[in-house]
């Protein structure tokens, strides 16, 4: 017998199944699952790819180039875990945070080739990790998901990034701590003020309201830490630690978030600097047993005087410049953005007007502190690097980049204003550099590693051409304006365009700059085929050997106290394995030592070099 149905009835006959009907919610969530576990692929592989490109670049360096930077940080490591002492008086304080990163590599080796790169390995490895970190801060910005992740790689890519990964540098990791602590403070000012109900129905409420207040609080507490360890690694991280405090105290006065948040912050940031500063005054004995060059008596002579506010300022305006100019003008754009952000604020930070204004004006602080503080330190060293510099923004120069690209890609109209304002900073700052260096620009020894990026756009790596790289960086900038005008393939063009730039910046300068620096170094300083090296316990230099050289010789004798005496007016010591010397002109190596050897010492290597003579002695 059949079943017939009526009209228009939504029953089915007996014995025949409903097809089944997903629930909307059910299938919205298994679209989340699915989405979120391909973007988790591609930051897995994208990570992957950046620590490869990283490792590929840096294969080539075995020796410290970056000195004394690199030899500092090499020889901190070594005594954090128990290693010998390099007497490194009179010189720049290498603080131990960044080193303490370095201390699994003299669990595996304790050859000074092997340990140089395993730390290289430890710098692809964080440096990789700005990936996800500008992802997030491009999306904090409004950026579409597809498109952040395009431009976080071109972010990683910046030479500020990819290029000092190369070297064993506080720059390394110094970007990712600091993108790192932008996006948890933004995290703990901006969230919302957890709310708990008490009793009966409130329950769930009073947990999530809980779960809130945790996480807020983890968010103060991270950031907090992430400033503590800045500061354990280099001196500008003090620049970060003092913005911090002032943006929990604002926090806190204006009510974004309680005194108890606050307290736990400052808490937390507290302990983390007090371990800090142990931490470091531990390895002074050890490197500075003279003292240091009291970078911080320079500081206040310069500022105390008006011609030293003068150097300060326009070295200051130099490294401005020279952001501006590495990144096609791109930072240029994002620092006015932030600026403007100051005066009058909007969603570009997204979040509340008042709160917006202090993070904009925390990251214009942190600009202007460390270009001021770190040119009022410098000494003046008689090179073109003392005026135009950017390793000490490149700390703070992926975030401006960052917020450029948001405004070019989400100004709409505002992007030829935006461009046109950051194109007069840029020329402006390059005249103030020209009026204060003047001729000097030309006659000052001019370093190829001070300039990875400005070599490239001028295309020479043996002069600085201060008006050619204005002119190329604003160049870039109108590359950049044109793209974004393309309404289908505009940001497309832009990525493209700004990543072969990055990377061509990067490669030329590994190629031409940091090779050719490690060739020469290792021929001018390596003896290790002159000696056995691992039997000398103790090695002493003339302090009138150049400090670059004195450095590598340390390195080299990797398992030897190192100390320094200087020959005019102290006998070479005695109680030694290994002595360098500096090798007069016109003097055979045998009779270096001043007043002729005692007996039992013998000459086995020495070299003259274009960086400086010198005799290496042992007892026979």
């Amino acid at each position: 017998m059949s079943t017939r149905i009526p009209a228009g009835s939504d029953t089915p006959p007996l014995g025949v199944a409903r097809p089944p009907v997903a629930s909307p919610g059910r299938d919205a969530a298994a679209r989340r699952r699915s989405g979120g576990r391909r973007w988790a692929w591609l930051f897995m592989l994208g990570w992957a790819a950046q620590v490869a490109v990283r490792l590929w670049l840096g294969s080539g360096q075995t020796v410290p180039v970056a000195t004394p930077d690199e030899s500092g940080y090499l020889f901190a490591a070594r005594v954090l875990t128990g290693g010998p002492d390099a007497d490194m008086s009179y010189g720049t304080v290498y603080r131990g945070g960044y080193p303490l990163l370095l201390t699994p590599a003299f669990w595996l080796s304790d050859d000074p080739v092997s340990v140089y790169r395993f730390a290289l390995v430890v710098n692809a490895l964080i440096s990789a990790a700005m990936l996800p970190l500008a992802f997030q801060l491009l999306r904090l910005f409004q950026v579409r998901k597809r498109w952040a992740y395009v431009f976080a790689h071109v972010t990683v890519a910046l030479p500020c990034v990819l290029f000092y990964s190369e070297f064993v540098l506080t720059d390394a990791i110094l970007p990712v701590v600091l993108v790192g602590w932008l996006l948890l403070v933004h995290r703990w000012l901006t969230a919302p003020a957890p709310e708990g109900v008490s009793g009966g129905r409130g329950a769930p409420s009073l947990h999530k309201g809980q779960g809130a207040a945790v996480r807020v609080h983890l968010a103060g507490a991270g950031a907090s830490l992430l400033v503590a360890y800045a500061y354990a690694c280099h001196s500008r991280g003090a620049v970060l630690l003092v913005a911090h405090g002032a943006l929990v105290a604002t926090a806190v006065a204006c009510r974004w978030r309680s005194w108890r948040a606050g307290a736990l912050a400052l808490l937390a940031a507290a302990a983390g600097t007090a371990a800090g500063m142990l931490l470091n005054a531990s390895l002074l004995p050890h490197m500075y047993p003279a003292g240091d060059n009291d970078l911080s008596g320079n500081v206040v002579q310069r500022l105390t005087d008006a011609r030293g506010w003068a150097w300060t300022l326009s070295l200051g305006t130099g490294q401005v410049w020279y952001q501006s100019v590495a990144t096609g003008g791109v930072a240029a754009v994002g620092l006015v953005a932030v600026a403007y952000a100051v005066v009058r604020p909007g969603g570009a930070l997204a979040c509340s007007a008042g709160r917006t204004r202090a993070l904009a004006l925390t990251i214009v602080g942190i600009v202007a502190a460390i270009a001021l503080a770190t040119s009022a330190a410098l000494p003046v060293e008689y090179r073109v690097g003392n005026y135009v510099y950017g390793r000490y923004l490149a700390t703070i120069t992926p975030v401006l980049f960052a917020v450029g690209v948001a405004v070019l890609l989400r100004g709409a109209w505002r992007v030829p204003a935006a461009a046109a304002a950051a194109a007069a900073l840029t020329v402006g700052a390059a005249c103030v550099v020209q009026w204060y260096a003047g001729d000097l620009l030309t006659q000052y020894t001019y370093t190829g590693y001070d300039f990875p990026e400005t070599s490239f756009l001028t295309w020479d790596w043996t002069s600085f051409r201060l008006w050619h790289a204005t002119l190329t960086g604003l160049l870039l900038l109108a590359v950049a304006v044109a793209a974004v005008r393309l309404r289908r393939r505009g940001p497309l063009l832009l990525a493209a365009v700004l990543a072969v730039v990055a990377v061509g910046m990067s490669v030329t300068a590994t190629e031409r700059i940091a090779r050719p620096l490690v060739r020469d170094e290792t021929a001018h300083t390596d003896i290790r085929e002159s000696v056995d090296l691992r039997a000398q316990r103790s090695i002493a230099v003339d302090w009138n050997v150049p400090w670059t050289i004195r450095l590598s010789h340390y390195y080299w004798a990797w398992w030897s106290d190192g100390s320094v005496f200087d020959a005019r007016w102290t006998p070479p010591p005695r109680n030694v394995d290994l002595v360098v010397l500096a090798w007069p002109k016109d003097v055979p190596a045998e009779r270096s030592w001043p007043a002729g050897a005692p007996p039992g010492w013998q000459v086995v290597d020495s070299r003259r070099t274009i960086e400086g003579d010198w005799v290496a002695w042992t007892r026979s």
